[in-house]
């Protein structure tokens, strides 16, 4: 199945309230970089990855590889790629004051 597939499977009313959902439901797949997206669960922890590989369209043509230890509803395993792909919450402006906040030499003197 691909996330774009997911996405169609799903009730649509779940996830009204998330923009992200919308935009990507109404994305064409494209050609897509061949990049699988893998789900696997570790105790109550559903890790996701490639998802951030390509533009949206790529990624809602991308298949995806559940584990078989995974027991996952469609409404859940999307409701993780779907947390995944917008970083939990970690919007663009806080990235940019972690990534100052990493690379600034003066902090880093004051840390040592």
């Amino acid at each position: 199945m691909t996330l774009k597939q997911l996405i169609l499977s799903v009730n649509p009313i779940d996830f009204q309230s998330n923009a992200l959902f919308q935009q990507l439901k109404e994305i064409k797949p494209e050609y897509g970089s061949g990049v699988r997206i893998k789900v696997c669960k570790k105790g109550d922890t559903v890790s996701v990855t490639n998802v951030h590989v390509g533009s949206h369209g790529d990624i809602v043509a991308s298949p995806i590889d559940v584990t078989d230890e995974t027991d996952l509803t469609d409404k859940e395993l999307l409701k993780a790629i779907l947390d995944e792909m917008s970083n939990e919450g970690f919007t663009e402006a806080d990235a940019d004051v972690f990534w100052d906040d990493m690379t600034d030499l003066q902090k880093a003197k004051i840390v040592r």
